[in-house]
């Protein structure tokens, strides 16, 4: 049996973050340095600082994202219309919008799915994930939260912020795989910190992963595959 992509080619499916609230330029800066040096292609911070990652990794394959109602979900439409439409006038190529948790909570699956299309219809030719937070969630609720994603238009469902008790698990990256049918791709994220989770949650069928702790995977992969 051939190897999977992922297990020749890691990098290329780690989202390289740094969004913890005290992070500053410098790392900003030395996250981007460090996407271009170990073959991340896709980095995600602050809003506030879309304008100097950009810059950093300007001719190269790297794609600056950042997130969107982050990290509670519960800003308005027209708030998060306009942090995607800002965000993407200022270089951003992938949004990772959090869910309105609340209203999806209380059963107002219109408007949770309205919110979603919002931004997708206002930023066109642009990666869109919404973030679910599962952590929050009953079964029947991610089921249907990634039910209104896909009918909203979304590329991706992900997990989580990384800001709430949990983060990904093999067991919700399954269901929400199998909730979006081939429809949307799935994103995990959320206390990814080694190789063996990461692992574990691609072969689950996470189609990205999201982590801050990249170096440290990358270090645990290429010790333990790509030097065998």
């Amino acid at each position: 049996m051939g190897e999977k992509p992922w297990q020749e080619a890691l990098p290329r499916y780690l989202d390289h973050t740094v969004l913890r609230p005290e992070a500053t330029k410098a790392d900003v800066l030395r996250l981007c340095a460090e996407a271009k040096e170990q073959g991340f292609v896709v980095i995600f911070v602050p809003p506030c600082y879309v304008d100097e990652a950009v810059a950093a990794v300007e001719g190269t394959e790297v794609q600056v994202g950042v997130p969107v109602g982050f990290p509670l979900g519960g800003h308005s439409t027209h708030a998060k219309v306009t942090e995607a439409l800002e965000a993407v006038a200022h270089g951003a190529r992938i949004l990772d919008m959090v869910i309105n948790i609340s209203r999806l909570k209380s059963g107002d699956y219109d408007l949770v799915r309205n919110d979603m299309a919002a931004v997708v219809l206002a930023t066109p030719g642009v990666n869109h994930k919404v973030i679910l937070e599962t952590c929050l969630l009953t079964r029947e609720e991610k089921i249907t939260a990634c039910h209104l994603a896909v009918e909203a238009g979304m590329d991706y469902v992900k997990t989580s912020t990384g800001f709430n008790q949990a983060g990904a698990t093999v067991a919700d990256i399954r269901l929400m795989k199998e909730a979006v049918a081939g429809r949307a791709k799935v994103k995990a994220s959320g206390g990814i910190r080694d190789w063996k989770t990461t692992r574990d949650l691609l072969e689950a069928g996470a189609d990205r992963i999201g982590t801050s702790a990249s170096l440290n995977i990358l270090d645990e992969w290429r010790a333990q595959c790509v030097t065998r």
